[in-house]
């Protein structure tokens, strides 16, 4: 079976910048092709409590949206062939402007955003700032969506679209059945490639949806995984490469 292709999820500074990019080295390592990078949000609408967890974490620890490009800066000169997603919430892309933190992200080496808190027809001018940055603004599409919103989301020109595959938070399993193929396949209807997650955490999981998408995305699983091993540099990047492995079909 050809490799599977995976957008794998850190927070940016979790549980430390030095294990945070011992993190992403052991992702590369293990054959993930996207690092989708959060930048740690004190009210996050989507995630599930390992990513509130971590945020909470790396926030009291005073971290800001310059540490966290900084850190992708540092990752992305480590693997420059390694595509970027950042992710994050509206209010921390407004604070600055939404057109001078799309330049600031592109500096560091971002290929694209993730925000899924801005809709796809209001997005405050990010899809445009993204594109003057060589970059690509990626919406998020959700089941709860009505079909009339989900056709327009799939018929608006976008090179990828993120389909979370349930509703609710990330982190618990999700089961990969007809209505969630069926749901993948309204999202692609207009062209768009579709990466897809929520709930991802093995490699049963990640066989049974690779079909469908251009990447399986995983996230909560990979900050368990740094939770688990915050202690030992070593057996973290072991862990987190091994996951990474299981989930490409790489083991």
């Amino acid at each position: 079976m050809a490799k599977i292709k995976l957008m794998s999820h850190l927070v940016a500074g979790y549980p430390t910048d030095e294990l945070s990019l011992e993190a992403a080295r052991a992702l590369v390592a293990g054959g993930a092709d996207i690092l989708e990078i959060q930048l740690a949000f004190s009210d996050p609408s989507a995630d599930g409590p390992a990513i509130q967890g971590a945020c909470t974490k790396v926030l009291e620890r005073g971290y800001k949206t310059a540490d966290g490009l900084a850190l992708i800066k540092k990752i992305h000169n480590e693997f420059p062939q390694t595509t970027i997603y950042l992710m994050s919430y509206g209010s921390l892309v407004f604070t600055p402007g939404v057109k001078e933190f799309c330049k600031r992200a592109a500096a560091v080496g971002v290929n694209g955003m993730i925000i899924p808190d801005l809709p796809f027809d209001f997005d405050e001018g990010l899809t445009a700032a993204c594109r003057e940055n060589g970059m690509e603004n990626i919406p998020v599409a959700a089941p709860s969506m009505s079909e009339e919103r989900l056709q327009k989301m799939a018929g608006a020109g976008f090179k990828y679209i993120y389909a979370a595959l349930r509703t609710g938070i990330t982190g618990s399993d999700t089961t990969i059945g007809q209505d969630t193929i069926d749901f993948i396949k309204k999202v692609a209807a207009g062209g768009s490639k579709v990466y897809g997650g929520f709930g991802i955490s093995k490699g049963e999981q990640s066989k049974a949806l690779a079909p469908y998408v251009e990447a399986v995305v995983a996230g909560s699983v990979f900050v368990r995984t740094i939770s688990a091993n915050a202690g030992d540099k070593a057996a973290l990047f072991e862990a987190v490469k091994a996951k990474a492995e299981e989930l490409t079909g790489g083991n």
